[in-house]
């Protein structure tokens, strides 16, 4: 009979809870983990990982051939790429088996060119695992069974981690309205400046016959008496084909000035916010999408001139490829106001090119 290999299996403290309350039955991966998981055969084992507690909280044997199954099992994500298995130890976060305390006999740890290399070796499953690591843990595992330890768990690291969304990049996460701290049910203060060029822009935007977007954790903020998502030619879903995180990334910019299926202007506005949010997003954009071709432009105060620069001259956006700052431009609250009052009627006849008179580059060499 041949012998088992041994696979890393990673669990939130969410996706294993969730596993234990369907049985403990089937385990499941990611559409991309497909061809590792056909190498997975019936009497292998999987070594489960609570990842953000960095402890090892069960053993489950495999007993089937792979399949691929959408029925729901975990609330975020399908994990469609399964195996039936049968549970033969599962532990508690409280009772789990910290990597630390297995230092000195896996083999991850020796040798590592930086203290935190062997962290590498648990950013994806399934991952085979050498025999002789693998029945260090299993030993270890026994022996918490048969003898737990309760351990304090920091209820942050045990929590639910954000959505892993596909990018052609990878696996990225697109921060939104649940680390924000507003929902679209919250109403922010009339006399927001944020929310007054939001406003101004949509409206701007419609005027010349644009269809605009408002982010969509926005939508229910109010300036004058009207909520955002309610002012003229404000589209309720955006007509575009990207994958997933970028759409989510689109979202949740300030504002967009759309025609048809293409978007000709993205804005981000930044009053009291330390910029940085902004930016960022523009720069999630770019990193997913370095082809798109699209005018960016960070909206903000006249007296956060230089601030604004500085931050897009960051060398992390350097980096990007084009750099961010060859893809944004400044824009402030005061040149927008006043060219807004001197286009009066004739608006509808402006196209949006008429930005570059209002925008000015972010490049150093131009400041």
């Amino acid at each position: 009979m041949a012998k088992p290999t041994y696979w890393l299996d990673l669990f939130t403290g969410t996706t294993w809870q969730e596993f234990l309350n369907a049985g403990a039955k089937v385990s499941g991966f990611r559409d991309r983990r497909w061809k590792i998981v056909q190498a997975i055969k019936p009497g292998d084992f999987f070594l489960c990982y609570l990842t953000g507690l960095s402890r090892f909280i069960g053993l489950l044997e495999v007993i089937s051939e792979p399949f691929r199954d959408d029925s729901k099992i975990w609330k975020d994500e399908s994990f469609p790429c399964r195996l039936r298995v049968k549970a033969t130890i599962t532990l508690t976060p409280e009772t789990g088996v910290p990597v630390h305390e297995l230092r000195d006999q896996l083999s991850i740890f020796a040798d590592l060119k930086s203290p935190n290399a062997w962290t590498g070796h648990f950013r994806g499953s399934p991952a085979r695992w050498k025999t002789t690591d693998a029945l260090a843990v299993v030993k270890a595992l026994e022996a918490a069974k048969g003898n737990p330890i309760v351990r304090e768990v920091d209820p942050a690291k045990l929590g639910r981690r954000p959505k892993a969304l596909t990018a052609k990049i990878g696996l990225v996460s697109v921060p939104g309205t649940e680390e924000s701290g507003v929902t679209e049910t919250e109403v922010e203060p009339e006399a927001s400046p944020h929310t007054e060029l939001q406003a101004l822009l949509l409206q701007l935007g419609s005027d010349m016959g644009l269809d605009v977007w408002v982010a969509r954790n926005d939508r229910s903020r109010e300036w004058n008496g009207s909520k955002l998502g309610q002012l003229p030619r404000v589209k309720s879903e955006l007509p575009l084909q990207f994958d997933e995180a970028t759409t989510k990334t689109i979202e949740l910019i300030d504002v967009l000035w759309l025609k048809g299926n293409a978007i000709v202007a993205a804005f981000e506005v930044e009053s009291t916010t330390s910029i940085y949010s902004g930016l960022l997003r523009m720069a999630d954009l770019i990193a997913m999408q370095p082809n798109i071709n699209i005018p960016l432009f960070l909206v903000a105060p006249a007296d956060r001139r230089n601030k604004v620069i500085a931050e897009v001259n960051r060398p992390t956006f350097h980096r990007l490829a084009p750099p961010l700052v060859e893809m944004c431009r400044y824009v402030s609250f005061e040149n927008l106001r006043r060219r807004i009052k001197e286009v009066g009627t004739v608006v509808k006849y402006l196209k949006p090119e008429f930005l570059d008179e209002v925008a000015e580059s972010c490049d150093l060499e131009d400041v």
